[in-house]
Order: C-alpha cells, then structure tokens, then sequence
C-alpha cells in the first residue's frame, strides 16, 4: 500500500471552516481506481494544522489521480480567503509496513 501524506497550517483563522469542508466533501476520490481510503486529522497541540492521508494500493494510482481532471474538481470547494502559513504546506509519501 503507497500513503500520500499532506499538512498544511492555516493562517487566517479559518480552520473550522476547512475542517467543515473535508467533512462536507463531493467524495470525488472515492471512485477513483486504486483508492483505498481517507483520513483527515489535525494534532491537537497545534489545531490549526492539517493533516490528510490518502491510501492506495500502489503509487500509480496517486499519482494519476493527482494529475487528473478529478483532483481539480474535488478541490474546487477549498473554503474562499483561505491563507496558510508560509511554507507549512508539504506532501510526503509513505509505504504502508503493517497493521
């Protein structure tokens, strides 16, 4: 399994708003071939940081998705205004060792 992990910190004081976001979101990724599954965390000594894991049964998969048509559509509902701290965004990739 390939896990894609992005964090991003925001900056303007909108993170219930994004927060609600991912919780409303169109599931666009779903469907996507290779998809396994989504989790949104946030840490809680630092609740204005984001963290998404996305699973996948390999990085083929991610990777088609990141550069398709869907990965716009899915992410046309980012919240407006929304600023984040300069340089806190970082996607890193993980190969998923057991359970």
């Amino acid at each position: 399994m390939f896990i894609a992990m992005s964090t991003f910190t925001i900056a303007n004081g909108m993170t219930g708003v994004v927060k609600q976001a991912f919780m409303d979101r169109p599931h666009l990724v779903d469907a996507v071939p290779g998809f396994v599954r989504m989790e949104v965390i946030s840490p809680l000594d630092q609740p204005d940081e984001v963290w998404l894991l996305t699973y996948w049964r390999n990085a083929e998969s991610f990777h088609d998705w990141h550069r398709g048509h869907l990965f716009d559509d899915a992410h046309r509902n980012i919240p407006k205004g929304l600023k984040l701290v300069p340089r806190s965004a970082q996607l890193r990739f993980f190969a998923h060792v057991c359970d």
